[in-house]
Parts: structure tokens; sequence; C-alpha cells
């Protein structure tokens, strides 16, 4: 069952480090970015005979400047469009600041269940570094807004090896955020993307280069300090609160893990990326030309719309390949053989032999027997990137 990414791409202002396919001072154009939207979202729905889709994720940019109302417009598309499951996670991601309780109340009417607020420091130094434009007295009141408006499903970002951040600053934010009782957190490695601002001052020595082995170290105090408080691990960067019982994984984040799993989804927005039918695509980046092609373009064969710019299938050795790296970055699942060689028709060690062998020597990875699976170890998970590379 596929699920469906939603872009908004607009922001009030461009953090330093972000290189993700954001604008600021765009505003005047979202509601006619928002009837594009809906526009490619019917496109896609029924030419695809109204898929149905188990999750949804409204992401950005800040997809929490849209109203209410323009909220509804894109929610009323899907519903036309696509087949919602009645239990489907459909979540919508914001910055702290400006969310009050009557608007979170509004987009719960909607239909939207879960909300992920970009925390990333408690500390004004390091939200300084980032360009980040709130402090934490927004964020205590943007999650005692979602817990008010009825929000049962909350996940807050946090961002470790900011320059001149320190294992005692990075405890205080674990504390203070744990203190707002979420039910899921994504931390985040601090990486100097190509082009950005935050890159070019580091460059420039203005701002000292992120310490890697102190990042090292912040990790694996997360990691021992969310486990204390309830919390556990399902993939590198993401940890859930641990529930009793056979929902024991309630608040992994259900639409993340179908990227992991390699699983189909559609992207639909400005930059937008999907994988459907074996076929990888994405949107053209601009807002403005992904409106006018949303408006006068030529029609494309589903699942591509009027909006997209690239397209590819994939063979049936690189879908082997994603699927063995992006798998290995869920801690707990994993690879499952069984899954792996039901899909593909050979295993990971007939495909991978030589990779794994090695991996297994070098003790990054391990096998458990039942079930079946590959997965990283603890050592595994501080070397990933050492790890993914023998498979891309």
């Amino acid at each position: 069952m596929p699920s469906l990414y939603v872009h908004i791409p607009f922001c009030r202002h461009r953090c330093g480090y972000c290189d993700f396919n954001t604008y600021s001072g765009l505003d005047s154009i979202i509601p006619r970015y928002v009837e594009a939207l809906a526009k490619e979202i019917r496109e896609v729905g029924t030419q695809g005979d109204a898929p149905s889709l188990h999750t949804l994720f409204f992401g950005g940019g800040t997809p929490s400047l849209l109203t209410a109302g323009q909220a509804g417009v894109l929610m009323q598309a899907i519903r036309h469009s696509f087949s919602i499951e009645a239990d489907a996670e459909i979540t919508l991601e914001a910055n702290p600041g400006g969310l009050t309780e009557g608007y979170l109340s509004e987009l719960l009417v909607l239909g939207l269940n879960r909300i992920s607020l970009g925390v990333q420091s408690i500390h004004p130094a390091e939200l300084a570094v980032l360009e980040r434009e709130h402090g934490i007295e927004q964020v205590v009141s943007s999650v005692r807004a979602a817990r008010a408006a009825g929000f049962a499903n909350l996940s807050l970002d946090l961002i470790y090896g900011i320059p001149g951040q320190t294992l005692d600053t990075w405890e205080e934010s674990l504390t203070r955020v744990l203190a707002l009782e979420p039910d899921h957190l994504s931390l985040y490695a601090l990486t100097l993307e190509h082009g950005t601002p935050l890159r070019r001052e580091v460059r420039s020595g203005r701002v000292p280069a992120p310490d890697d082995d102190l990042a090292a170290e912040m990790y694996e105090q997360a990691g021992e300090r969310l486990a204390r408080n309830g919390f556990a691990q399902y993939e590198i960067s993401n940890w859930a609160r641990r529930m009793a019982g056979p929902d024991a994984w309630r608040f992994a984040s259900r639409h993340n893990l179908q990227y992991w799993r390699n699983l189909p989804y559609f992207g639909v927005g400005a930059g937008a990326h999907g994988y459907v039918n074996g076929r990888r695509y994405s949107n053209v980046l601009a807002p403005a030309t992904y409106i006018r092609r949303m408006d006068s373009g030529a029609s494309r064969g589903w699942p591509l719309s009027r909006a997209a710019a690239r397209s590819e299938i994939l063979s049936n050795d690189e879908a082997m390949r994603q699927s063995m790296w992006l798998g290995l970055r869920l801690t707990e699942e994993g690879v499952p053989v069984g899954g792996f060689q039901h899909r593909f028709g050979v295993s990971p060690d007939e495909r991978f032999g030589r990779e794994i062998d090695e991996l297994l020597a070098h003790r990054l990875i391990e096998r458990q027997a039942k079930p079946d699976r590959l997965r990283l170890t603890e050592h595994g998970r501080l070397l990933a990137n050492q790890v993914f590379v023998r498979f891309v």
C-alpha cells in the first residue's frame, strides 16, 4: 500500500544549514501554489484509479504556513482522488512559534493526526548558528497547543554536532525536550551541505567546524539517555516511545518506514520525489515553474504528472542495492532475509555475499537467526556510512 508526500516549499526564513528545496519571500504565490498542488493530486490520484494510502506527510519547507483553509483544499483533493485508510497516519511538519490551539484544532478536524516539530536546540547560541528564529518558549507553547488541540502523536527534532555545542548543552536540550513528553524523537547530526551559508561560514573560518568525535559522543549519550526514559531506537536517527503489548511500535513514523522499507510512495509538489511501480521520479524545483507546468504543461503517463522533470525505471539490481542500504538503517528490523528473497528471487547473501562477509568480519553488521535478518551492530551505527557505501 503506497504513501503520499506533499511538499510545501515555503519558509519565513531559510536557515543557514538547510539544503532542502525551500524558498523565503514567496508568500504571495502560496494561494496559486495550493491550486496547482490540488491539480497535481487529482491528476495523479484519478489516473491511478484512486490508490489506497496508509500514510500522508506534509513536509517542507514549513507546511504550517498554510492556512487551515488551504490545508483543507489539499485534504479535499486527496480524499477525492485517493482512498485513505481509516487509521492512516497523517503528519504535518511545523516550526515552533505561531502555532495556536485554534489552528491545530482545525487541522485535527481535517484528519491530520501527527505533528512533527523542528526544535533543533533549546540554546539561543546554537539556534543562532543554525539561523533558527524561535526559542524554547515558542517550543513549549507549541507543544502545549498541540496537546490541548487533541494531537496524541507528537514528534520533535533535535540537531547535534552544532559548532559550539558541548556535551552539557546537548544534555540540557535532551532534558528539556524529554520534559515535554513527546511520543517520537528524531536526532540528526549536523552536516555541512554544499551551497549552504553555514558551510561557507565554516570554510571561511568564521564558524568553527563541527567536531565529528564529539558528535559521536553526543549520539551515544542520547541513545543511553533515551533508553532510560522509555524510548526505543528503531532507525539510526529515530526513537519512539515504547508501548506495552502488541502495539509496542505505535509511535514509530509509519511514513518514514515506507521509505526505509523501500516501498512505493507518491510525491507531489515542487521538487517532490516519488517511487511507484519501480519508477523513481522527481518534479521541477522552482515553485513558479511548477505552477506553470500544472497550468499548461503536457500530460505525462501515470504515475507522473505534468510537473515531472526526471524519471527512471530502477533495474532489479538497483532496487536490491537500495533495499539493502535503506533497510540497514532500521536498527531493530534490519533487512529481513526472507522478505528480500521473496521480493527479488535471491537472498541477500546470494547477491551481496562478499560485502556481507566483510561487514560481518568487521562487526559492522550482525546476523540474527530468529527472525532471519541482517542489521547494524551498535558499532556499525556510528560508522553507518561505511556500511551503506557498499551497496550504493
